[in-house]
């Protein structure tokens, strides 16, 4: 009788890491539409609109018929993510870039320029990190290189363990690539 409760114990460990696994496994995908969206700039404001300075708070400037400048565009993360100590591209990855790669060559994003960041986690001393993000970057812009990409329009920066995603910088999630308009 004693062995039951153990292996209940056992059964429910094991479905939870089953299902913990399976939403890991299922990741992310993109559509080359949802990147050009994401990246496409902002309606331009109407025709005959002023290129005025005003100076007030942005309700202020707003009412009297200013622009407000637009945020930055923020990064978009293609969810290319990386085994550990690796910067070989993952089947889904490779997904993923091919509508990134395809988004790259609309009219909407033709003339647009991508920086390709590279990350990594904690484990392993911060120089060698800094490498394999640097290679992961390089990964991603060679794989889309090979799908026609120009790569005039595309800068590979590796930034080590410096910029997690998640609180525990061990994590996972850390290994990725995510990309960014660049801005001169």
């Amino acid at each position: 009788m004693r062995k039951q409760p153990a292996i209940t114990a056992i059964a429910v460990l094991s479905a939870g890491l089953y299902v913990a696994q399976m939403s890991v496994a299922q990741a992310q995908t993109y559509k080359a539409d949802d990147i050009v969206k994401h990246f496409s700039p902002a309606t331009p404001p109407a025709f005959g609109a002023t290129r005025g300075l005003c100076i007030g708070t942005e309700a202020d400037c707003s009412k009297a018929g200013h622009a407000v400048k637009p945020a930055a565009v923020a990064a978009f993360d293609l969810v290319v993510r990386f085994k550990y100590n690796s910067d070989v591209l993952e089947p889904d990855a490779r997904a993923n870039l091919d509508e990134f790669a395809k988004a790259l060559k609309t009219p909407q994003l033709g003339t647009s320029r991508f920086v390709v960041e590279g990350h990594t986690d904690a484990v392993g001393s911060p120089s060698y990190n800094l490498d394999l993000s640097a290679r992961r970057a390089q990964a991603v812009v060679r794989y889309l290189q090979e799908r026609g990409v120009d790569t005039a329009k595309l800068e590979a920066r590796g930034y080590g363990e410096t910029k997690p995603v998640v609180a525990d910088r061990f994590a996972g999630e850390n290994r990725r690539v995510e990309t960014r308009l660049k801005s001169d």
